[in-house]
């Protein structure tokens, strides 16, 4: 499985879908996150991917309301919780799963030590994916780092839990073999790595370093 981060128009989301992405990831928010968007925006972009790709929508927040709001304005098929490290807790997120019935949840954890292995078995029974990823002290909650963690602890992890987790953190065309090798996990995911910088700052994704990953990875065994 594949997932691609962060789609910023409806074209790219559709683009990237062809390209036979499984996964594709939007950032709805206005904290100043790596390629964020409008939540109108990342509503378009669900519909438009619908059939072809798999929708998902980070958030970084702790609020719960804020985050419902966010689900119900943006209707992603997966809700990807990103922020700070037990921020948003268990029992939060079951009480945010009584209040979003129809939605599947992703949990990001923070491969930041052997901790992670702790914070991953608590979140599996409750959650329908684990992203492990990398943290950036200059970047809001966990991910969007582009820099790789010791998967070692990422390997204990996935024979850890009996949920699917994607592997995350600093993946590129040219060690997303490596870590499937490594990790042995049920997905992928790219964000940094798959960028093309613009000129005056941000970025677009970048097709063809997608299409290398994404081979690479179905290569690598990738499910």
């Amino acid at each position: 499985m594949i997932q691609i981060y962060t789609m910023q128009s409806v074209a790219e989301a559709v683009a990237i879908a062809e390209l036979g992405v499984d996964h594709v990831g939007m950032t709805p928010a206005d904290r100043g996150l790596p390629g964020e968007i409008t939540p109108s925006l990342a509503f378009e972009i669900c519909r438009a991917v619908d059939g072809l790709a798999t929708s998902v929508a980070l958030s970084v927040d702790t609020d719960l309301a804020q985050i419902e709001q966010m689900v119900k304005s943006v209707q992603p098929d997966i809700l990807h919780l990103c922020g700070p490290t037990g921020a948003v807790g268990p029992d939060a997120v079951v009480q945010l799963r009584r209040r979003l019935p129809d939605i599947r949840v992703m949990q990001a954890i923070a491969v930041t030590g052997p901790e992670a292995i702790t914070m991953a078995s608590l979140y599996a029974p409750l959650v329908d994916f684990l992203l492990l990823d990398s943290v950036d002290p200059n970047i809001e909650g966990v991910g969007a780092a582009g820099i790789v963690h010791d998967w070692n602890l990422s390997a204990e992890i996935v024979q850890a839990v009996d949920v699917p987790v994607i592997l995350a953190g600093g993946l590129s065309p040219s060690n997303v073999r490596d870590a499937i090798a490594a990790v042995a996990p049920w997905g992928v995911d790219s964000l940094t790595h798959t960028n093309l910088p613009l000129v005056g700052g941000g970025f677009r994704k970048d097709l063809q370093l997608v299409a290398r990953f994404e081979s690479e990875a179905r290569g690598g065994g990738g499910a």
